[in-house]
């Protein structure tokens, strides 16, 4: 524990001490030089017949009011205390799409990993955005609860992987209603990034995904992630990351997975979104940050930590002590006057 949280003024302290020591020597001697110049010492004494000198006792008190001064300016503390940080946040829900058909290479290295990176990105730049983190496939599942925390959101990140779900297939509905039921606490509008490559299994969800999220204020950014053209799902590796095989119906065609744009586009049209093609990490990113102007904000505790307590009212209380008492102590012993008394001889 350190006693003080700023100890360097009590460094400050010396130097000033012997600045007003020298200063008062300085001018005790001006003084004295100056009475001599204009009086003669049995003027001088009888025109300050009635002032008392400075005492010792008036002079320490002094000096202890400025030392008890830089005392309180040094921040004395011990002991501590919980402190919450709050702060005036906007809130947004990350949903990502971890079905099978997100390790597809059409985007590199594939589509998930793509969009881990641009996660990363997104997390460390949002500094005033509360954010937590859904992962989907049929169903959709809290990865993260909603945190300002970036350490707590870039780990959740890079844990999501594809099939991470028991359940297979794919529903755009889930995120949102999970999303709704996050953010329900939170007023005003607030937004859910939707990160997939929109194939939907469940597209009679939709409607009722729409009525949900403008229902509860919620504008949907949803980020596509694929080509038109599609690319192949692989299915089985080996232990060097090589595709062995890829996914095949239940006809045993081999599965094409292509970006599907429609219901993304109308989801986000819907809500007041906006669509955002997957291109790069950076470009993504800087639109997701465009699209999240506006939201309402909350204030709300952010985190709480153990602190020294401030203990500076002592020290300032006896420097006021001690000023006081410089002002009420009373100053030395009158002087009397040295007149030398001259004899007078009487005449016989």
């Amino acid at each position: 524990m350190e006693l003080f949280a700023h100890p360097f003024f009590l460094l400050y302290f010396v130097p000033v001490l012997i600045g007003v020591l020298v200063l008062f020597w300085a001018g005790k001697k001006l003084k004295n030089r100056a009475v001599r110049a204009l009086f003669s010492p049995q003027t001088y004494a009888q025109l300050t017949v009635g002032l008392r000198p400075e005492s010792v006792g008036r002079t320490v008190l002094m000096c202890l009011a400025v030392f008890f001064l830089f005392a309180a300016l040094a921040g004395p503390q011990w002991g501590t205390e919980i402190i919450e940080a709050q702060g005036e946040f906007s809130q947004a829900v990350i949903a990502v799409d971890v079905s099978a058909s997100m390790q597809a290479q059409d985007v590199k290295p594939d589509r998930l990993d793509s969009a881990k990176t641009m996660l990363r990105m997104l997390v460390s730049n949002l500094k005033d955005q509360r954010l937590g983190i859904i992962a989907f496939t049929s169903q959709a599942f809290i990865q993260c609860p909603i945190t300002t925390d970036e350490d707590a959101l870039r780990y959740f990140i890079t844990a999501l992987k594809p099939n991470m779900l028991p359940v297979p297939g794919t529903s755009l509905a889930a995120p949102v209603k999970l999303a709704a039921r996050m953010l329900a606490k939170y007023p005003g509008h607030k937004a859910l990034i939707l990160l997939t490559d929109g194939e939907d299994h469940t597209p009679e969800e939709l409607a009722a995904a729409k009525n949900i999220a403008l229902k509860n204020g919620l504008r949907l950014i949803a980020v596509g992630i694929g080509t038109k053209e599609g690319s192949l799902i692989p299915n089985k590796r080996d232990p060097n990351g090589t595709v062995l095989e890829y996914k095949k119906d239940k006809q045993g065609n081999t599965v094409v997975s292509k970006l599907d744009e429609k219901s993304l586009l109308e989801l986000a049209q819907a809500t007041g979104g906006t669509y955002i093609s997957y291109t790069t990490p950076a470009q993504v990113e800087a639109k997701i940050v465009q699209s999240l102007h506006g939201l309402d904000r909350s204030i709300s505790g952010t985190a709480r930590h153990a602190a020294y307590k401030t203990r500076y009212q002592i020290p300032l209380v006896l420097a006021l002590l001690c000023l006081t008492g410089y002002l009420l102590y009373p100053r030395g012993k009158r002087k009397e006057p040295a007149i030398k008394q001259k004899t007078v001889k009487k005449v016989k």
